[in-house]
């Protein structure tokens, strides 16, 4: 029996019937009063929707949950979400297109690929069914976010399709009581500039969030790749966003909140393309528009949440030179969400709830040498979903977590169901256990079940495709150093079936079906300490080991799965005053990983070290100064996509 899956057995048989030994004592402490001092306290007690569906505590979670706050992000200088992430356990982040402001984003987790991981907006999926099945979070600029949340390990339970290596919760800005105006003014290396506006308040019932942020950089960094003997200046890789953010919250009644948000994001990217096949006339431009309009009534012994949104997104690469084409992929969509929690009992809490989704996408190639457009695809796929939540505390030191959803889809097999169930068991005054299972699953893309190419190369979409599936196990332990610190620990084993891969059928001809199998373990560790008053320190390690069980070459049969297998390491060193001077050191470490299955090729690790710091110039105004990659490594991120050297960044920021 695989030890994971004996071990959650095990620990499944202690929920069914506790034993007497494992029941407190009258004066053991329950989970409520335990962990409350200190730095166990500032992370376990911070909040966190993504485990539970709606407003929790991280310590009261069974699912390892990692989270970056908005200072923190201010802190480290993150432009962008996918920069955001970057120091945080249980995710790789750096993506495999560059490391250039504006770069495509990719994220892998759990030995899930970024298709494979969900992207949340306030609770909601923005992952995009219709074009390559993630949510490029290098357009979502972090002047919008109050805090992100990443969840490792299957989520189909609560959130349906793409679940499959975990969830990613970004929560943007509410509204605060009065009101506040930030105004940022930024330059820096390789033609770096940036604005923004941002003014939030609240008056009696109706609060606001208005924000716009525009950030342009020429990209021109020089570089070296000894490793194919080629070095220069980096071309074509300019980019320029213009993001715009409205909420608007009103109280309608005691204890009922509508909220509106409306977020517009548009990126104009330049695409150098590699080293070896450079793209000097291709380009990409990407309008977004991403609306939500949420009720929530809070009510003595339980609340009722309603929530519609639309999406409308817009892509278009065009290389007329290069590649002789210009590809546009519309995708709109539209969906529901709607929840009730009710707590039954002052130790039982159930959720009920039904989502919906329904995304089309029309994908056109134009050809400048042949004057004529080809529809690669033009469908819509609907999801729909009704899903059930247990919390239950059958003893103050004991809770119980038990979920399945049922997903119907007008795919011929788009049905799934996805159960799960979690543990967390306070064992001492400063010792938690957890453990979890989750089934998950993703949907098809568009793309792999109607895609229709015709010409020297000839591709056919498969719409009798399924669901690729996921099985993930954990166990983990949160462990209170005194009140200096907090050590967590996380060990963890997926499953991911079905997977979906394109195969050749005949000569210039291909298709996609369900072949692969990847079996990934891993652990996830994170270390905490204040080291006095105004000192802090993070470290965290994550070992990802994703291995190739079934696939359509042989050779790839027992090897590690192509960049997700990659380790990381990061540290962080802190320093704040009570007058709002900080300075911090940064270590960002990532493991030489493989870029084909075959497990022929890999590139070597890389280190990045970062220096930050603040200090206020006059009584609302502050001045922060930023150096990355310090010490100029050269590497690689994806063969022939060379990282960015070392760069500065000057940030005037004025609130008021």
């Amino acid at each position: 029996m695989n030890p994971i899956l004996g071990l959650s057995l095990a620990l499944g048989g202690l929920v069914l019937g506790i034993p007497a030994w494992a029941q407190p004592a009258a004066s053991s402490p329950s989970a409520q009063e335990v962990l409350e001092t200190g730095v166990s306290a500032e992370i376990l007690n911070q909040p966190v929707t993504t485990p539970f569906r709606r407003p929790g505590l991280l310590r009261d979670s069974s699912r390892p949950v990692y989270v970056i706050t908005r200072q923190q992000i201010r802190e480290q200088g993150a432009r962008t979400v996918q920069e955001a992430l970057r120091y945080l356990p249980g995710i790789l982040s750096d993506g495999t297109a560059g490391t250039q402001l504006g770069a495509l984003s990719s994220q892998f987790m759990r030995g899930g690929r970024t298709a494979q991981v969900l992207v949340l907006l306030d609770g909601r999926p923005i992952n995009d069914l219709g074009f390559f099945g993630g949510f490029d979070l290098s357009q979502i600029t972090t002047d919008v976010v109050e805090r992100i949340e990443i969840s490792p390990g299957g989520g189909s339970t609560l959130y349906g399709s793409d679940a499959v290596g975990g969830v990613m919760n970004i929560v943007t800005l509410e509204p605060k009581p009065g009101s506040e105006t930030v105004l940022e003014a930024a330059i820096g290396s390789y033609g770096l500039n940036e604005q923004g506006i941002q003014n939030r308040g609240q008056v009696q019932d109706l609060g606001w969030v208005v924000s716009y942020r525009r950030l342009q950089s020429n990209n021109d960094f020089p570089f070296e790749i000894r490793r194919l003997g080629k070095a220069g200046r980096r071309e074509n890789s300019a980019v320029e966003y213009h993001n715009l953010q409205a909420k608007l919250t009103w109280q309608l009644a005691e204890g009922q909140v509508l909220t509106g948000n409306a977020l517009y994001l548009n990126k104009a990217f330049q695409v150098p393309g590699s080293t070896e096949f450079p793209s000097p006339d291709a380009g990409q431009n990407t309008n977004d528009l991403l609306l939500d309009l949420s009720w929530l009534w809070d009510q003595e012994r339980g609340s009722l949440q309603a929530r519609v949104f639309f999406d409308d997104l817009n892509y278009r690469f065009s290389a007329p030179q290069s590649q002789g084409s210009r590809d546009e992929i519309l995708r709109t969509g539209w969906g529901s969400q709607l929840q009730y929690t009710w707590k039954a009992a002052e130790n039982l809490e159930l959720t009920l709830g039904a989502d919906y989704r329904s995304i089309s996408a029309r994908n056109t190639t134009f050809s400048f040498a042949r004057g004529s457009t080809n529809v690669n695809y033009d469908n819509t796929v609907n999801q729909g979903a009704l899903f059930a939540r247990l919390d239950y505390k059958p003893q103050p030191n004991f809770y119980l977590n038990l979920g399945v959803r049922q997903d119907s889809s007008n795919l011929v097999n788009g049905s799934a169901t996805s159960p799960a169930a979690g543990i967390r068991w306070v064992l001492a005054e400063s010792t938690t256990l957890r453990a979890n299972y989750a089934g998950s699953f993703r949907t098809p893309l568009i793309s792999n079940l109607f895609f229709r190419l015709r010409g020297f190369f000839e591709v056919d979409g498969n719409p009798n495709l399924r669901p690729e599936r996921g099985e993930s196990f954990d166990i983990g332990l949160d462990q209170a150093l005194g009140d200096f610190g907090l050590l967590r620990l996380t060990f963890a084993h997926n499953r991911i079936r079905d997977g979906i891969t394109f195969v050749s059928t005949g000569p210039s001809r291909g298709t996609y079906e369900n072949i692969e199998l990847v079996e990934y373990t891993g652990l996830e560790a994170a270390l905490d300490l204040r080291l006095g008053e105004n000192w802090t320190l993070f470290a965290n390690y994550t070992l990802n080991d994703p291995i190739i069980r079934s696939a359509l070459d042989p050779k790839a049969v027992g090897k590690q799965l192509a960049f997700v297998g990659a380790d990381s390491f990061n540290l962080g060193l802190s320093y704040r005053d009570a007058e709002d001077r900080y300075a911090s050191v940064f270590l960002h470490h990532i493991g030489t990983f493989f870029t084909n299955n075959a497990n022929t090729q890999s590139l070597p690790g890389y280190t990045n070290l970062a220096l930050r710091g603040g200090i206020p110039v006059a009584e609302n105004l502050a001045l922060e100064v930023g150096v990355d990659n310090l010490l100029d490594e050269q590497y690689e991120v994806f063969p022939g996509y060379p990282g960015v050297g070392r760069t500065v960044r000057l940030n005037l920021r004025g609130q008021f």
